[in-house]
């Protein structure tokens, strides 16, 4: 924007000087030939008494002394022919004037000056004059030159008053600008300070109002998120109770814990809705603390229901670009996805390794496998809320990886989770 103001101005500019200096140019030219032309019929008429009353002798000695102190041809044209000083043709200005003519007229020698002195007893007489083109355009480069310095100097100014002015506007709209990338990028406390034009003002006003409805939009989602999440508190109690009654203590214990952990991470997700606030740094979590954890909580349904696992972690640690809860969720929903849909005893395998300074983390099975097709979040072909491998997919996201899986018929199933390092 700045360089198409400073375009915009220098053409402006351009063309006003030019049509106010090339007149002017034109104009001291013709003032200078004006001024020679002026300056040698003064000479040539200061000669008009002595041609019209001095003898020959006393009119040579006049005209050549005019002649050296002005530096130009000066001749005079007697009645009978005799021509004093420089020596000059008789041209068609000089017939005119010895006709009773003065006149000025342009020639191939410069500006020709004849003046007819009357009252000569033998006639008229005829002093001419010619200024050279040196003399007619004397000054004329140099004040050109003056002005083409002072049109420079002005467009320069021009455009020094223009960068300026175009600083006023491009400064707000880059703000503007770097504000809507950190709204983008979840830093909903940013805000614009309101400057430049009344427009552009306007602007950073609404974009500060749209950054306070959205962070009070999703004050509300959370707030319905947490209260339907706190709708499974009863349906976990009465299990509790079930629990608890349970004649085998062994089942009573086992059924308690699994219900103890439910509501942890019922919990959990009431305080992540709730009370879940953008972080000052950098989101960062230990992958292989994370997934280790999570197998070791998975591996007691899997020692249950009969499933071989197998665990291959990389050496730690292994920093990743996304929020310990946020990854622990994402490796819950690819293991989830293996005890829902493959059959109990189906043995499965979970990998984490370091590669190209990224985590990748891939969990295979050994079940009928899944139907191809893309990702969709709300949409699942087996019965499902098919929200399990998009939270997985979105955690990647977020730390710049991907969601990748391989899926045949009969011959199991596998996905891999690529996550980013910690972002600066």
């Amino acid at each position: 924007m700045r360089a198409r103001l400073a375009l915009l101005v220098a053409a402006v500019s351009v063309l006003t000087l030019i049509a106010f200096l090339v007149p002017l140019a034109l104009l001291v030219r013709t003032v200078a030939a004006d001024r020679a032309t002026v300056r040698a019929t003064a000479d040539a008429q200061s000669l008009i008494t002595v041609v019209g009353t001095a003898d020959t002798a006393t009119i040579r000695l006049t005209v050549e002394q005019l002649a050296t102190e002005s530096e130009r041809p000066v001749s005079v044209f007697l009645p009978d022919g005799t021509v004093l000083g420089a020596p000059a043709p008789r041209t068609a200005a000089v017939a005119l004037a010895e006709r009773g003519q003065s006149l000025t007229a342009e020639s191939g020698r410069g500006r020709e000056v004849v003046i007819a002195v009357q009252g000569r007893p033998d006639g008229t007489g005829v002093i001419r004059t010619v200024v050279p083109p040196a003399e007619l355009t004397a000054g004329v480069t140099r004040s050109w030159l003056a002005l083409a310095l002072l049109g420079v100097l002005l467009v320069l100014i021009g455009l020094a008053v223009a960068d300026r002015l175009a600083r006023t506007l491009v400064r707000p709209i880059g703000e503007l600008s770097a504000v809507s990338h950190r709204l983008a990028n979840a830093e909903l406390d940013a805000r614009v300070t309101p400057a430049g034009p009344p427009e552009l003002r306007e602007v950073a006003g609404a974009l500060n109002h749209l950054a306070g409805r959205i962070q009070v939009l999703l004050v509300q989602e959370r707030e319905e998120v947490a209260d339907l999440s706190h709708r499974l508190r009863t349906p976990l109690t009465a299990l509790r109770l079930e629990a608890e009654s349970l004649r085998d203590p062994q089942d009573a214990t086992r059924v308690t814990a699994a219900v103890d952990g439910l509501e942890r991470a019922v919990t959990g997700l009431i305080r992540q809705a709730r009370w879940r606030v953008p972080t000052a740094g950098a989101a960062s979590a230990d992958a292989v603390a994370v997934v280790a954890e999570r197998v070791a909580f998975w591996s007691v349904l899997a020692e249950d229901t009969g499933r071989a696992v197998t665990l291959d972690l990389a050496p730690g640690p292994l920093p990743v670009g996304v929020p310990a809860d946020e990854l622990a969720a994402a490796v819950d929903a690819l293991l989830g996805n293996v005890f829902a849909h493959t059959p109990d005893g189906t043995a499965f395998a979970v990998r984490l390794a370091a590669e190209a300074g990224r985590a990748a983390l891939t969990v295979v099975d050994e079940g009928p496998g899944m139907p191809a097709g893309t990702i969709d979040r709300g949409a699942s072909t087996v019965g499902s809320t098919g929200l399990g491998l998009d939270i997985a997919r979105r955690a990647a996201q977020a730390s710049g990886g991907r969601l990748t899986l391989h899926a045949a018929p009969c011959v199991g199933a596998e996905v891999r989770l690529e996550l980013g390092p910690p972002r600066s």
